[in-house]
């Protein structure tokens, strides 16, 4: 009764059969399991493969089994609204189906090939593979938009280690409009993920883009925290193991957000937009601008470290036992090495840059609408601490390694042994267990990837610095990160390369290829090859041909696959982690009209 009355109708000129089962379930993740335990029932008893034309009482899922011999063709049309049972039911049928329906799909067709090639213009920079792959990228993230209802579980309990989910309380009743990673594997909204899919669905529609926008500032509470996973209803909750379900109201997750916003901002001040979009953005602006605040600020007071200008992700695990190196879920590198030894003494270099783009942000929103009270004064203030060349080397330069570092209390002399420990009189478990052999000392952690070149993502560095040229040879470096597939997420060099961190936890940030991280720092070499400077030619050099590298993986995977991967193996180029992952794996199709962020 919820959904009204419908009919479905299946219009063939071919030989076929169709078969059908109607299933009563709560989640949909398990259809395919449903299916196939049915059919494997049938085979059993009757020894044919097919659907039993019956149905649970009362369903929600009815599953439609078309059998022919190829090729053959067929259309399935779905009728809902008043009048059914009118005489115009055939025409609506036929409106749907057959010639009607092909010219329609031509026309829809036409219609995307030419605001595709408006929004990305590609025709004449890459061949027909790559934009076939190009359109797969914008179709699917954009198929993968949805709606959620539900309820977040928020930790209230002292103890704020993740996993630690006996004492929470319920968020408000909420809805979300997001896009998602992958619709079969993270069927839920992440809030740093999410400022990467913004980058490519503002350029499609500036007006979805900005309601996701919305709906992401409207789940801040009241001291500016949003909650960095969202999982929102029985089918999303379904998916998530229980210990990452309580989300943590001191942990934060990449302000990623602001990447588009930032776009945005910057495309008003160059009169980028119709007058139409320009009032529809200055307009959102404007409304999100106290919550842009309140998000800014509680990142300031809550993520900031010992010293003025320093910041540390909040959330790791200082008491465990059991990982390699702790977590740093909350700044969406997971497994990527840090200190050690989690502590307040901390600095992370990349949650620096991030608050730099942050602050640069909202400066600029406060420019623009001529908000330059107190606060857009002290945008500019933070501004220039958080690009100071000088205090950034002194905070988190390593000359002997050539690039910048997290700081933090740190033993190299770490490792994961088998202990057994015994239970009663007979029987003893045996487990991984972490062993610390140094006493870990305060100092820069030696471990280079994507958060060593934050700085460099973030245009800190001077077109003419030494610094810059050595960032650049450690990019390009074969035996560090450079690889014929992609930059590698952890350095070949650095001793958790590839190490798992627990007996079951595999790597992950530790030696993979992930398209977001490439494509930010391929923005940057986009940006010094034209600066003016003594390495613009390098860079423009390593520009290509890490492009080129990106590009030609991902299209050949997909071609070969099908599909968009969430990582790629740094050894072999092959797609890995969970597949259909039309989420940041997009960025291909930025990648290929150069579109980077301002």
């Amino acid at each position: 009764m919820d959904i009204g009355s419908w009919q479905l109708h299946l219009k063939s000129l071919d030989d076929v059969e169709v078969h059908y089962a109607g299933f009563k379930t709560p989640h949909i993740h398990n259809l395919s399991d449903l299916v196939q335990e049915n059919l494997g029932l049938q085979v059993r008893k009757f020894g044919r493969l097919q659907l039993p034309d019956t149905s649970d009482d009362s369903p929600n899922i009815l599953v439609f089994q078309i059998s022919a011999r190829t090729p053959f063709r067929t259309d399935v049309a779905f009728i809902s609204g008043t009048g059914l049972e009118s005489p115009r039911l055939e025409e609506r049928v036929g409106s749907h189906t057959g010639t009607s329906l092909t010219s329609q799909l031509k026309e829809k067709q036409r219609e995307f090939d030419t605001k595709f090639e408006k929004s990305f213009n590609l025709v004449h920079k890459l061949d027909s593979e790559s934009i076939v792959a190009g359109k797969a990228a914008i179709g699917n993230l954009l198929g993968g938009i949805g709606y959620f209802f539900g309820q977040s579980k928020i930790a209230i309990s002292g103890n704020m280690n993740q996993g630690n989910h006996d004492d929470s309380i319920l968020y408000w009743p909420a809805e979300l409009y997001t896009a998602v990673p992958s619709r079969p594997f993270f069927p839920r909204g992440f809030l740093w993920d999410e400022g990467f899919h913004q980058l490519l669905v503002w350029r499609w529609d500036i007006h979805i883009s900005l309601d996701i926008i919305g709906h992401w500032l409207d789940l801040m509470n009241i001291d500016g925290w949003i909650p960095r996973e969202q999982i929102l209803g029985a089918e999303a909750l379904s998916k998530v193991p229980s210990d990452y379900v309580v989300q943590i109201p001191t942990n934060g997750n990449p302000p990623a957000l602001l990447l588009a916003l930032n776009d945005l901002v910057h495309g008003l001040k160059i009169n980028k937009f119709t007058a139409a979009e320009t009032d529809v953005i200055s307009s959102f602006l404007e409304r999100a601008f106290v919550r842009l605040e309140a998000w800014f600020q509680w990142f300031n007071t809550t993520q900031s470290g010992k010293e003025v200008g320093s910041y540390y992700w909040h959330g790791r695990d200082h008491t465990t036992t059991r990982e390699l190196n702790p977590k740093t879920l909350t700044s969406g590198l997971d497994d990527y090495p840090r200190a050690s030894h989690p502590s307040e003494d901390e600095r992370h270099v990349d949650l620096r840059c991030w608050m730099l783009l942050a602050a640069d942000c909202m400066h600029s929103i406060a420019e623009l609408f001529e908000k330059e009270n107190k606060s857009g004064k002290e945008y500019g203030n933070t501004v220039k601490l958080l690009s100071d060349f000088k205090i950034l080397n002194q905070m988190h330069y390593d000359d002997a390694y050539g690039t910048y570092l997290d700081f933090g209390n740190h033993t190299e002399k770490v490792r994961l042994v088998w202990k057994e420990t015994m239970v009663g009189h007979n029987y003893a478990t045996r487990e991984l267990v972490r062993e610390v052999l140094e006493v870990p000392k305060l100092g820069l952690v030696p471990h280079i990837g994507p958060v060593s070149l934050f700085p460099f993502i973030a245009r800190i560095i001077p077109a003419d610095s030494r610094i810059l040229e050595r960032q650049l040879d450690l990019i390009s470096n074969r035996s560090i990160l450079w690889t014929k597939f992609g930059l590698r997420s952890l350095a070949k060099t650095s001793s958790l390369y590839m190490k798992y961190n627990t007996e079951h936890d595999a790597p992950y940030w530790r030696g993979p290829i992930w398209m977001n991280m490439n494509y930010m720092i391929l923005s940057s070499l986009h940006h010094y090859s034209g600066v003016d400077g003594p390495y613009r030619e390098k860079a423009r050099t390593i520009y290509e041909d890490l492009r080129g590298n990106l590009i030609r993986n991902v299209v050949q995977n997909y071609h070969k696959n099908g599909f968009f991967r969430e990582q790629y193996d740094q050894r072999n180029g092959k797609g890995k982690g969970a597949r259909v992952f039309n989420g940041w794996t997009s960025l291909v199709l930025l990648i290929m009209a150069e579109a980077y962020p301002s």
